[in-house]
């Protein structure tokens, strides 16, 4: 084939949205030609009431930032991003639609910055004119065995909220390495960045994970984790905090951001391996967290486990991927994925819809 022809492929805008930054990328087959991070100052964010008010701030920056580096947004077919809190949905690739844009406005399952993904990418038809717009695997994926959904009482209910898009990815690379099918397998992934989620992955579903958004699991960087239930209902009738203030210690102030002052795993092994000895029991402390929460999903799969696998910015700490491994080695063979990258996996899903590998679910 020509490079001519080749040059007029249709290219892949894959969007990532988080609280401080938008990572983009654009990709031509599964070929990245250009990657930024596109920061949102604190002062500029505060302008807006909630996340849903900031799609059409944040898209203007994507569009100006893709016409000065010269990318031939014609050329751009499809849109794909992390999905947000929609309803709960099956695993796969989701066209946006009137519905989904209704619920991630209104947040029918939660505030989080994730819902910006879908509502970005359809502000960027409006000047993507060629483009169908999608979301891959959001992190409401609901595959849940009908045991793991009780929690103790009916009036609550355990819902699946986990990194749905990068544990499934990480699962079906793991399982072209050896030859097998994803669905053929049985494995607990572990997905380590500013929140942590824990799944188990029992032939192709995940039928368990702790949901890590607001409470439930390990403690992470930014989240608090499954803290002491009395402890927390005497704080919020205390009279000293708002909810917002509450929430904000559970889903953002939390974790490593509360003992050390950081919401970056990074930052925390840079402080380790300086010596400080805070910054290394904290860590540590975290690993075991991390290790139990694996245990608990060894019982889910019956002692049936082909493997652990571990990704996400959290596995370049030292101090912590040592405690983690040494915990949970005796329970199956580990293997790490240190560069998985959201921007890449959503373009790879991309690459999938365009050859027609993949066929795009609606959403309803």
């Amino acid at each position: 084939m020509d490079s001519q022809s080749t040059f007029q492929r249709p290219l892949i805008l894959a969007i990532n949205p988080r609280i401080p930054f938008t990572n983009i990328g654009v990709f031509r087959n599964q070929n990245m030609l250009f990657l930024k991070k596109v920061i949102h100052s604190s002062s500029d964010r505060q302008e807006f009431m909630n996340y849903a008010d900031q799609a059409q701030y944040r898209t203007e920056l994507i569009i100006k930032e893709l016409l000065a580096n010269e990318i031939p947004i014609d050329q751009i077919k499809v849109i794909i991003s992390r999905g947000g809190l929609i309803k709960p949905i099956k695993a796969g690739v989701y066209e946006v639609n009137s519905a989904m844009i209704e619920d991630l406005t209104i947040g029918i399952s939660g505030e989080d910055v994730l819902n910006l993904g879908g509502l970005i990418a359809d502000s960027l038809l409006k000047h993507i004119k060629e483009a169908k717009a999608y979301v891959a695997d959001p992190v409401v994926v609901d595959e849940f065995c009908d045991l793991a959904r009780i929690s103790g009482h009916p009036k609550f209910e355990r819902r699946s909220v986990f990194h749905a898009l990068e544990q499934k990815s990480v699962a079906r690379k793991y399982a072209k390495t050896i030859l097998k099918k994803y669905e053929d397998l049985n494995l607990i992934i572990a997905k380590m960045g500013n929140g942590i989620t824990v799944g188990a992955h029992e032939k192709g579903l995940v039928i368990d994970a702790n949901q890590g958004l607001d409470g439930d699991g390990p403690f992470s960087p930014s989240r608090s984790g499954s803290v002491p239930m009395g402890d927390l209902i005497k704080l919020c009738f205390s009279g000293k905090y708002t909810k917002k203030e509450i929430c904000k210690m559970i889903t953002t102030d939390g974790g490593l951001f509360a003992y050390l002052g950081t919401h970056e795993g990074y930052v925390a092994d840079d402080m380790a391996r300086e010596g400080n000895e805070k910054a290394i029991f904290f860590l540590r402390a975290m690993a075991y967290q991390v290790a139990k929460t694996i245990g608990s999903m060894f019982a889910v799969l019956k002692g049936d486990v082909d493997a652990i696998l571990l990704t996400g910015g959290l596995t370049h700490s030292k101090v912590f991927m040592e405690e983690l491994i040494s915990n949970i080695k005796a329970i199956a063979p580990v293997h790490t994925y240190s560069s998985e990258d959201d921007v890449e996996t959503l373009a790879l899903n991309g690459y999938y819809l365009l050859s027609g590998e993949l066929n795009a679910s609606e959403y309803k």
